[in-house]
């Protein structure tokens, strides 16, 4: 049961998608392979990858913050499950901005490339990092062929993947892990 008393879901095994076919949050019905499947089928992969990275018992800050995130995933889900409209804003695009700075004021100016690794927890970090410029990429075809695509949407998931990387070099540091760096290759 839903907060309001609503069953939202009853049933999972529908078949009605066995043609290829699937439907909208709004009726429509479109091909599983259409460009805003495709979105949300990233955007799903990289909040299931958040989880798994929560699942592994973070700190409670990282914790909290992992689980807005994915509340606001869920959110733009929503947005793209009903073509035409807007549920992420400025603020939420602030939001992610903010707690980027913030993790990023703990950290030491880089003064090369890390390359993903160090800890586990910074290792899976780095991977849900590259899942979301996977669906950044998903969005932004979205957006070309499909012109009511929310821009903050973009935005939003363009700094999270920023964030994503702040908050791998965060854990290697609050691990006391050592952080792999791209060395040159006149240096190897």
């Amino acid at each position: 049961m839903s907060k309001d008393g609503k069953t939202r879901i009853n049933r999972v095994i529908t078949r009605t998608g066995d043609d290829g076919q699937t439907g909208l949050a709004d009726g429509s019905r479109v091909a599983k392979d259409h460009a805003r499947i495709e979105a949300l089928g990233e955007l799903d992969e990289l909040n299931s990858a958040l989880g798994v990275l929560r699942a592994r018992g973070l700190d409670e800050d990282m914790d909290t913050l992992l689980d807005h995130l994915q509340q606001l995933l869920f959110d733009l889900g929503g947005e793209l499950a009903v073509p035409g409209t807007h549920a992420l804003g400025e603020e939420d695009l602030v939001e992610v901005e903010s707690r980027a700075d913030t993790l990023n004021a703990e950290l030491a100016p880089l003064e090369e490339f890390v390359l993903p690794g160090g800890h586990p927890d910074a290792a899976w970090c780095h991977h849900c990092r590259t899942l979301a410029r996977r669906t950044e990429r998903r969005l932004v075809r979205l957006a070309r062929e499909d012109h009511e695509t929310n821009p903050i949407s973009l935005a939003v998931i363009n700094r999270l993947s920023d964030l994503l990387f702040v908050m791998a070099r965060a854990i290697n540091l609050r691990t006391e892990t050592g952080e792999p760096q791209w060395v040159r290759r006149s240096e190897r």
